[in-house]
């Protein structure tokens, strides 16, 4: 299954949920997708240091051969670039793809690469919960599913989601970034 393969050459991190739907031919994944990894260490051909970027608290469902469902938290928009890159061959025009993005501050519709991303702007919060209140699915909507179930269940509801914006170029969208200021606590003083 092309989750298990994923997960075979490191790039599945911080699992909390990857296995087979009751749906026959489905599978979930949640957690952490890595879009670049970290260098080799130093002696050796296959332990490496920790990856260099990764699509935070990801919610995947895939079938044996592509993706259908991805989401996730994008800290910079370009790092959309890396993701397609990376996953090309897993993704179709049909593969939903939804995004929480730090560096934006509005909802935006990009078409890149054949592909359509709904992007939201993200402040803070975890993922899965933003995305269970997105999509306007009540905890009671997922009562008594299994984990992978669930991320069925928020595939089904994001199949319809749209931002109801334009779509813009990658390019166009990249325009629109918003500088990100975190503020450094530095603890008592």
């Amino acid at each position: 299954m092309l989750l298990e393969t994923f997960n075979d050459q490191g790039l599945l991190l911080i699992t909390s949920v990857i296995g087979e739907t009751t749906e026959t031919g489905k599978f979930a994944f949640r957690g952490d997708l890595v879009l670049k990894e970290g260098e080799l260490r130093e002696g050796s051909d296959r332990d490496r240091k920790p990856p260099e970027f990764v699509i935070h608290q990801a919610v995947v469902l895939s079938s044996e051969q592509s993706m259908i469902f991805v989401s996730g938290l994008f800290y910079e928009l370009d790092q959309i670039e890396k993701f397609v890159a990376k996953y090309k061959e897993a993704l179709t025009p049909e593969t939903v793809l939804m995004f929480y993005v730090e560096n934006i501050d509005a909802k935006m519709k990009l078409a890149y690469e054949g592909l359509t991303f709904q992007l939201l702007p993200y402040t803070e919060g975890m993922i899965w919960n933003e995305l269970l209140d997105t999509l306007y699915l009540e905890k009671s909507d997922l009562k008594g599913q299994s984990a992978e179930d669930k991320v069925m269940t928020v595939f089904d509801a994001a199949k319809d989601f749209d931002v109801k914006t334009d779509a813009l170029t990658l390019a166009a969208a990249l325009e629109k970034t918003i500088i990100v200021d975190k503020e450094l606590s530095t603890g008592p003083v």
